[in-house]
């Protein structure tokens, strides 16, 4: 298997995540101090401070996978909120 390569490119930034869903839900998204993290977001607080961007370059080459819908944050708006 080819080795994994780190793309920033493909990546979808939190703060962009959270601002649908803030949008969607009328909540308000605002940015936090790092030291402030644990207190807010409890056990997940490592886990959202972790700069792991992922890629699907790997996955499209190894099964021949083109994507060919929406992306994250338009399929979020579209279909996640929906009642």
């Amino acid at each position: 298997m080819p080795s994994c390569t780190r793309r920033r490119s493909e990546g979808v930034p939190q703060r962009d995540i959270a601002t649908v869903i803030g949008e969607h839900l009328n909540l308000p998204v605002t940015s936090l101090d790092p030291a402030d993290a644990p207190a807010h977001f409890g056990w997940l607080a490592d886990t959202t401070a972790l700069d792991s961007p992922s890629s699907a370059t790997r996955t499209r080459a190894l099964l021949d996978w083109n994507p060919t819908g929406p992306g994250l944050l338009a399929d979020m708006a579209a279909h996640y909120f929906t009642a």
